[in-house]
């Protein structure tokens, strides 16, 4: 008897998850445009609060070589807002951000990161760490971006979002190269 009760429940979560589908909300994208847009509010909220979070995270590191990358990544950042804005204006678009859901989690977890490690190297390693969680959705972000720019024909977008991904690779390989020469070593021996 058991084994039948199980079976249709089973069978009725599956009838459930084949049939379900999300209902769009009123302000859905209809086309692609409308998408790439969206992706642009999206990225635009995200650069922003990020903008104000690397301030903490500079903050916070010990290394001073840490701290200037950081500092580093902030005018970047402030440059991208900007580069943004002229994008949202090329497409004839208002300039406006929109909460992204992904960045404010980056974001939390990089808090986390910072209230659960002492200040010095191990800290350090957790806010490279965190950096690059952060790096690499901007990345998946910006890279997505230009392919719409691409298919839709809007080749000043694409080019200075390009501009932009190359300088989010260029972080992370930065990162990257700090956290395996230094921090790292250092957070290994504490």
């Amino acid at each position: 008897m058991a084994t039948s009760k199980q079976s249709k429940t089973t069978d009725t979560k599956e009838t459930k998850t084949a049939k379900g589908q999300t209902k769009p909300s009123s302000d859905a994208a209809e086309n692609l445009r409308e998408f790439l847009v969206d992706g642009l509010k999206d990225i635009y909220w995200a650069e922003k609060h990020l903008s104000k979070a690397l301030v903490k995270m500079e903050k916070n590191a010990t290394s001073t070589k840490l701290k200037d990358s950081i500092n580093n990544h902030k005018n970047e950042t402030d440059e991208q807002i900007n580069r943004l804005e002229q994008i949202f204006e090329a497409l004839g678009e208002k300039a406006k951000a929109e909460k992204c859901d992904a960045m404010e989690g980056l974001i939390k977890e990089g808090e986390s990161i910072m209230e659960e490690t002492e200040p010095g190297s191990v800290r350090d390693a957790g806010i490279i760490a965190a950096a690059q969680k952060v790096e690499h959705y901007e990345i998946a972000s910006y890279g997505t971006l230009i392919s719409y720019c691409e298919l839709l024909g809007e080749t000043e977008a694409m080019e200075i979002l390009q501009q932009t991904l190359d300088e989010e690779k260029n972080c992370d390989t930065l990162l990257t190269k700090l956290a395996v020469s230094e921090i790292n070593l250092e957070a290994s021996k504490e």
